[in-house]
């Protein structure tokens, strides 16, 4: 007969996942063992076990939730802002938002991806694209002078760049909120991509593509 599975199994489980992220992001997926997380959770390494097999389940397990759950979220946002550059900040500031209390896992998924093995690497690389899918197609569609062109990676991933990042100066209840940071990421991105676009267009003198970017000196 199949052992039924406790009624706090899922918390308990959530429970482990976020205090083993925590110590993966302290001392590395390396420096971690199975013994640390089962004391960090206060539980024996046979009760660890009757959740996890090994570490590795436990690191991608992490990895899974928290992607799932970032792609869930912008999801939603996608759909229920009509308005393209609207779209586009609610979208990073959906995206920031989701990342609090989460600098662990952000920081795992950074560091330690490389230590699955490449199906699993597979299945959360295919959420990460699922991810920038979603907030490329809402830049081209806030600066139709990109459009799907040859500038939308490098924009995409700029933008990428300034949210994935912003835990490493950010400080709760100090400058910015995390909305305002979204507004002037997003618009960072709509203001400029028109120009930028303009200035590395095919024919422009190299010469004059940092000054079609700043506009004129000494005005």
């Amino acid at each position: 007969m199949a052992r039924t599975r406790a009624q706090d199994y899922d918390a308990k489980r959530q429970a482990i996942l976020h205090r083993a992220a925590e110590l993966f992001a302290q001392y590395g997926y390396s420096g971690t063992s199975i013994t640390m997380i089962a004391e960090a959770c206060g539980v024996s390494k046979a009760l660890l076990y009757h959740y996890y097999p090994d570490k590795v389940a436990v690191l991608f397990d992490i990895l899974f939730d928290h992607l799932n759950e970032l792609v869930a979220v912008v999801e939603d946002t996608a759909l229920a802002a009509r308005d393209p550059q609207e779209r586009l900040y609610a979208l990073s500031a959906a995206l920031l938002e989701a990342y609090r209390d989460a600098d662990a896992q952000h920081q795992v998924q950074i560091a330690s991806l490389k230590f699955l093995s490449d199906d699993r690497q597979e299945t959360l690389r295919a959420l990460e694209r699922r991810l920038v899918a979603i907030f490329a197609e809402a830049i081209a569609e806030s600066v139709p002078e990109v459009g799907h062109g040859p500038l939308l990676k490098p924009l995409t991933m700029s933008l990428f760049g300034m949210l994935n990042w912003h835990y490493l100066w950010f400080r709760e209840g100090k400058g910015l909120s995390r909305q305002q940071y979204a507004l002037m990421a997003s618009q960072l991105i709509t203001a400029g991509a028109a120009a930028a676009a303009e200035a590395v267009a095919p024919g422009t003198p190299k010469t004059l593509r940092p000054q079609a970017v700043s506009g004129k000196r000494g005005a």
